[in-house]
């Protein structure tokens, strides 16, 4: 299997995992805040990962790159999902769909800036065709842009700004340092703040019952989601051009989709299958590059 291949397998199976994430998150959510809940996800994700690296011999770092790599973290998992969080919150799911699927659009801005990766024709044909195709599968019309949910829509916003300048800094540090290890490293840059904003919510707000179930919920979301979503994540933009890794991000709505139809029996429309086709055969093109 090639270096291209891998890394759009890892990304696809990233976004495949986080398709699948909403369906238990919002089960556990009703139970366990959302801080609270990420705290627990970086916790497990972060033990999960250290066993791996402590197996593998890969816990050799210098302390100049762990702060490097800690400070990506804090981007992505500190500042990101708070943001990601507090829109969720404050907006509405069809303007988070809408607004996160932004996402490649500024990752290949922050490639050309940071890693001057040359923005080509082709990387910009497939990243239109890849958008069109991923409005298609969450229908913008189900949007709202009504100005009380202006700040929420803002944090959706800042939240896929920095989860691209995270996504980038990812390919440059993972230039020097295992991905394993980067993984790992930038969990912890997480936990600062969301265990900070956790210890706030469970003073406020306190926690419903912990049942086997949600406990088994907590496991997957940390384990699953977390550390293996993550580490994989982490892999295709270690492997590609960040512009092309990016690009897997687009299998997460439609996913989404298709669990919704499984289990919440949402209908798939023929425009969600069109949509599909259309992020398909951008992903085509920019691999061919």
């Amino acid at each position: 299997m090639n270096k291209i291949t891998l890394g759009i397998l890892s990304g696809l199976a990233a976004t495949s995992i986080w398709g699948a994430m909403y369906v238990v998150s919002k089960a556990v959510m009703a139970v366990i805040p959302p801080f609270s809940l990420l705290t627990s996800r970086l916790v497990l994700g972060t033990l999960s990962l250290l066993i791996a690296a402590v197996a593998q011999h890969k816990l050799k770092l210098s302390k100049t790159d762990f702060w490097r790599i800690f400070g990506v973290g804090f981007i992505g998992y500190g500042i990101s999902l708070g943001f990601q969080f507090v829109g969720t919150d404050l907006s509405t799911a069809a303007n988070g769909s809408l607004v996160t699927s932004a996402t490649p659009a500024f990752v290949l801005i922050f490639a050309a800036l940071i890693l001057r990766e040359k923005i080509t024709s082709q990387r910009l044909i497939s990243l239109i065709i890849s958008s069109l195709g991923v409005l298609a599968v969450i229908d913008p019309r189900s949007a709202q842009l009504d100005s009380t949910l202006f700040w929420g829509n803002m944090s959706l916003v800042a939240a896929a700004l920095t989860w691209a300048l995270y996504s980038v800094l990812v390919r440059k540090v993972t230039r020097d340092v295992d991905v394993l290890v980067v993984s790992l490293v930038a969990f912890l840059g997480g936990m600062p703040s969301s265990a900070l904003l956790g210890t706030y919510e469970y003073s406020t707000q306190g926690y419903g019952t912990i049942t086997p179930g949600v406990v088994a919920g907590v496991l997957f979301l940390g384990i699953i989601c977390t550390a293996v979503a993550m580490y994989l994540w982490n892999t295709a933009f270690a492997l590609l051009d960040a512009s092309l890794a990016s690009l897997t991000f687009f299998a997460q709505p439609v996913v989404g989709t298709i669990l919704g139809a499984i289990f919440l029996n949402e209908k798939i429309t023929p425009l969600f299958l069109f949509g599909g086709l259309l992020i398909s055969i951008g992903l085509v093109i920019a691999s061919r590059e």
